[in-house]
């Protein structure tokens, strides 16, 4: 799992060349992980430039051209980001994102694991695009209702914005949603049996749980805001349990995933 930098229009070149390196490396170090992923997920933010900025075509050309390095046999799963979508997207934004990366919301399932793929800045701010927000709200009530009736063993969901960092009860701020949104899909995600929500845009690891559901807050291959380094989140999915651990990229390039990961694949 990760998230990419934040950024401005007019930044670019060595800053993002940086970050094409580190996606590098994280890619080198995903092939080698054994037993191999069953897919992977980039949690939002896919590039620096913000829709109608200069650099945005350069740079999904440069992510795109990095990521085909990529393991054929592991699929990647791109979740949209405020950077991808804009922070008050628009009929035309939502549009550009499907065009290079695909649906901006969907749903698969691996083994017995339902994944729910949403985007979390129709929860943010939809005042750009009200009947986005509509038809996003109306398959999202649709798919945690299967998921409630389904037989899965466990419903996960990933989104770019946490529910929250550390308590359901925080303040607003802007790397959360706001106090009612998130009150209402916390007790909504509880009732379809969902078991963790997994998001980045903090920049740095965070997270809590309430009543049995995991908010899972990773931080990012590229650019730190706190104490931690660029790394991405291995998450190991047993009958019963969905485990997880941070690796930094010196970690998980030297040694792989740690010894008690790997015990549970044993």
């Amino acid at each position: 799992m990760k998230a990419w930098r934040m950024g401005d229009c007019d930044k670019g070149g060595d800053e993002w060349a940086e970050e094409v390196q580190l996606t590098k490396q994280a890619v080198e170090a995903i092939n080698k992980l054994h037993p191999r992923p069953r897919f992977v997920v980039l949690c939002g933010d896919l590039i620096h430039a913000m829709p109608g900025c200069q650099f945005r075509e350069e740079q999904e050309r440069d992510l795109k051209d990095v990521l085909r390095a990529t393991d054929p046999d592991i699929p990647l799963v791109f979740v949209s980001g405020n950077h991808d979508l804009g922070n008050t997207p628009t009929p035309d934004t939502v549009e550009q994102y499907c065009r290079a990366w695909g649906d901006d919301y969907f749903s698969f399932w691996v083994g017995g694991m339902l994944c729910l793929v949403l985007n979390s800045q129709l929860f943010f701010d939809a005042s750009g695009c009200p009947q986005l927000e509509d038809a996003h709200e109306a398959w999202l009530e649709e798919q945690l209702q299967k998921a409630a009736k389904s037989s899965a063993r466990h419903v996960i969901i990933f989104q770019h914005i946490p529910l929250y960092l550390s308590r359901p009860d925080e303040e607003d701020d802007y790397f959360n949603l706001q106090r009612a949104k998130r009150e209402d899909l916390i007790r909504r995600f509880c009732q379809a049996g969902v078991k963790a929500v997994f998001s980045g845009h903090y920049h740095r690891n965070a997270g809590g749980c309430h009543a049995g559901l995991d908010m899972v807050v990773s931080s990012a291959i590229g650019c730190q805001l706190g104490e931690d380094t660029h790394g991405v989140r291995v998450v190991v999915v047993t009958a019963d349990k969905i485990i997880h651990r941070y690796h930094t990229l010196f970690q998980l390039s030297e040694k792989g995933m740690d010894e008690d990961l790997k015990k549970l694949l044993s």
